[in-house]
């Protein structure tokens, strides 16, 4: 095959790899084409894939084709680069050597690419970076899934090839890639950078500091450092102060420890912050003060007893609360998730004076059915669109008669509910009836005498 009708299509590098022929299909309705270089027999469906908005390489070894880095790329090719319409390439299960990446990075310089990711690759060698030097790349989002690479220690040098092009790039994904730090002097050319998740890796609290230090990440909004080995809420607290622009904060599934003293202040700026997971057993550490969305679910909280006036959502799902936060505390709450608590009575008009709220889930709870605690959950869900899992998952505890029984199907009427309103009048009309007896007896005796 020709050499610029195979890579164009499958690596668009441009390169001399005419051994590497792949099979390939196309989603023309979402415009995705998927080439595998396992299968090595087809290779005249490739041109199908020209229309293609995204492209997908998987599986093979590109260690034997290195050499061919160094090749002069010619105008044709960069001609024929320039009218793709491929705006992301997705890279997965390969072996690539290092100087093939920036190979191929280089050459989406020609390109309309925006986004590239990489899943389950490993990176082999290092390569020098000099070709890339004061070129800006049109790539804003870059993504490394499941990667193995060569440690980005002492790289100082590669980075400041590529500092014109990382200045610019908008979002950054390193998940699950055995991350344990990030060098200070790298997060410093990340000048731009507005999305960062380095979920699933190995980062701890004593690596915090040089990863976040000062002038690292300056315009960073988005932050997800999801399940590493992360423990302090205070030392977070402390490394990240400085992002002045952190909007959103993903701390779920880290084992926290919270320290009730601490006096950090978080950054006025946090708007979301997840503690989803993290083992926290009660909650009085300084929470950022203009938080709107706070989800603390999976944990095992007792109470929540905090003012957050700007809160809009808050997520306690599967903890160990036995009653529904003092709504006084949360006046602006659009959204409230209580299911799989403790919670035994829903207080409809505490609910009720949040004027705001839209969405309460409180389903897989121990609800007390006796006539009162039944009519109260019953009306709330009569309001339009307010309980998403209603009826289903509302599901009497007690009383035993009641036990296991849908929260629905408890008739809760006016007279089986409020006894007092038939007992109190008969109890009357038997006393007024005895008296009258008594009267009666009384005056018929005085006659008789």
């Amino acid at each position: 095959m020709h050499i610029t009708q195979l890579f164009v299509v499958i690596l668009l590098t441009g390169l001399k790899l005419s051994e590497v022929v792949g099979d390939c299909s196309f989603n023309k309705s979402q415009s995705h084409c998927t080439c595998s270089l396992l299968d090595l027999e087809n290779g005249g469906n490739l041109f199908q894939c020209l229309p293609a908005f995204v492209f997908e390489l998987r599986g093979g070894n590109l260690e034997k084709y290195a050499t061919f880095a160094s090749n002069t790329v010619q105008q044709p090719v960069l001609d024929i680069l320039q009218t793709l319409q491929v705006t992301n390439i997705i890279f997965g299960d390969l072996l690539v050597p290092e100087v093939l990446l920036a190979a191929v990075m280089k050459l989406t310089y020609y390109m309309r690419i925006t986004d590239i990711e990489f899943e389950s690759c490993t990176f082999l060698g290092n390569a020098s970076w000099f070709q890339m030097d004061r070129l800006i790349l049109p790539v804003s989002s870059l993504r490394f899934h499941n990667v193995t690479s060569a440690s980005l220690a002492n790289r100082d040098k590669d980075f400041t090839h590529l500092s014109r092009w990382v200045e610019t790039l908008q979002n950054l994904t390193v998940t699950l890639s055995q991350v344990t730090y990030i060098p200070c002097s790298i997060g410093k050319v990340f000048r731009t950078l507005r999305y960062l998740d380095v979920s699933e890796n190995h980062l701890q609290d004593q690596s915090m500091r040089p990863s976040f230090c000062q002038g690292a990440f300056p315009q960073l909004q988005v932050l997800k450092l999801h399940r590493n080995n992360l423990s302090s809420f205070h030392t977070m607290c402390e490394m990240l102060h400085h992002l002045e622009k952190l909007v959103h904060l993903d701390l779920s599934q880290n084992d926290l420890l919270a320290i009730p003293s601490s006096s950090c202040q978080w950054q006025p700026s946090l708007r979301i912050l997840n503690l989803s997971a993290t083992g926290l057993d009660h909650i009085t550490l300084p929470l950022p003060p203009n938080v709107e969305v706070l989800d603390v679910s999976s944990n095992n909280l007792h109470a929540l007893d905090l003012a957050l006036p700007f809160l809009k959502k808050l997520h306690l799902s599967n903890n160990r609360l036995h009653a529904v936060p003092s709504a006084k505390n949360y006046p602006a709450l659009e959204v409230l998730s209580l299911d799989g608590n403790l919670i035994s009575h829903l207080p409809r008009n505490e609910l009720q004076s949040l004027r705001h709220l839209q969405s309460l889930r409180a389903g897989r709870n121990l609800y007390n059915c006796s006539c009162a605690g039944a009519s109260e959950i019953q009306a709330l869900a009569s309001m339009e669109s307010l309980m998403p899992d209603w009826p289903q998952n509302y599901t009497c505890e007690s009383p035993p008669h009641y036990q296991g029984t849908l929260v629905k199907n408890v008739p809760a009427s006016v007279l089986e509910c409020n006894k007092a309103i038939v007992i109190i009048p008969v109890t009357v009309l038997l006393v007024l009836s005895c008296l009258a007896g008594i009267i009666c007896f009384a005056r018929h005796k005085a006659r008789s005498g």
